[in-house]
């Protein structure tokens, strides 16, 4: 885990020297600031936009990456279908399709369908940087459980939470002018996700065996992410997020045949970062690769997770 982990960040750190050079030789220097319409962005790795669609409009955004931590690489593709209803109201749908990799143990029988999001998104303000107004947004994401998580004939099978969880959010992003004249666009996103008791059946996502029946309460979760963009050209920007995230404790509880058991998985906190580079190609065609670090902390496991996205606007 430690080589691959290694070698993961190497490979990116040499991604952002190398494009971080041939941007810079490239870069033109310029006596008045970037304009706003001369940065193109695809948004960084992790952090949502808090800039709704115009009416009409479509977004596709689709992920391929691979959670890796010391048992298991969980590959995935996620794609966002997003819709600007109007234009301040971004509706849409995110499904995610996984396999999972098990070392020493059983892979997943196949490719499976994973949990599905449902998304809806307000923008409260548009940004006006001259006037230090930021886009200001609020979200709502419903998760519906289409993922197998209990009735497993083996653990590798377990793609859904079985919770039809519901995350509150608030997004905000904004551009300032560095004192060279390039662009840094920030976001800052604050979210909390809400969990109603999931029935528990035989082996399960949460450490249940084959004979079991009861429920699982998930804890809520609050997760917070700072994002940092800082566009080198027109093309060419380096992207970074800092993420936190807490978890309440998880507690299960029912019978294991006749006898009774209750499993509590205790409380998470996890930091991480996500540095990344992206392409775009226009003003509404992008792509961006980059890797999502989580080291080991207070009841998180440390997971390396390399992606690569394309965004698309209609």
């Amino acid at each position: 885990m430690k080589k691959r982990t290694v070698i993961a960040m190497r490979c990116m750190l040499g991604l952002v020297i190398v494009n971080a050079w041939a941007a810079l030789s490239l870069a033109r220097a310029e006596d008045a600031p970037q304009s706003l319409d001369d940065a193109w962005w695809t948004g960084p790795l992790v952090a949502y936009s808090a800039h709704s669609l115009p009416q009409g409009h479509i977004l596709i955004e689709p992920y391929l990456y691979d959670v890796t931590s010391k048992h298991t690489d969980s590959f995935h593709s996620f794609t966002y279908f997003l819709v600007g209803a109007t234009d301040r109201l971004t509706v849409g749908v995110a499904p995610d399709i996984a396999y999972n990799s098990v070392r020493g143990g059983a892979d997943s029988s196949g490719v499976h369908l994973g949990d599905t999001t449902l998304r809806a998104q307000y923008m409260i303000t548009a940004m006006d940087p001259t006037n230090g107004i930021p886009d200001l947004a609020l979200a709502v994401l419903q998760n519906l459980p289409t993922g197998k998580y209990d009735r497993l004939d083996r653990a590798g099978d377990g793609f859904g939470g079985g919770s039809y969880a519901t995350t509150v959010a608030l997004y905000s992003q904004m551009a300032w002018w560095m004192p060279n004249g390039r662009l840094l666009r920030t976001r800052l996103n604050l979210s909390e996700t809400f969990s109603p008791r999931v029935p528990v059946s035989d082996a399960s996502v949460y450490g249940t065996d084959p004979g079991f029946l009861g429920h699982a309460q998930p804890g809520n979760q609050f997760s917070t992410d700072a994002a940092f963009e800082y566009s080198l050209t027109r093309n060419w920007v380096l992207a970074l997020d800092l993420l936190y995230n807490h978890g309440n404790a998880t507690v299960t509880k029912g019978l294991q045949g006749t006898n009774a058991l209750r499993l509590n998985f205790g409380s998470s906190d996890g930091y991480g970062f996500a540095p990344a580079v992206e392409y775009n190609f226009t003003s509404n065609l992008g792509v961006l690769v980059g890797v999502r670090v989580f080291p080991d902390s207070h009841g998180t496991t440390s997971t390396v997770t390399p992606a690569v996205a394309l965004n698309y606007v209609l």
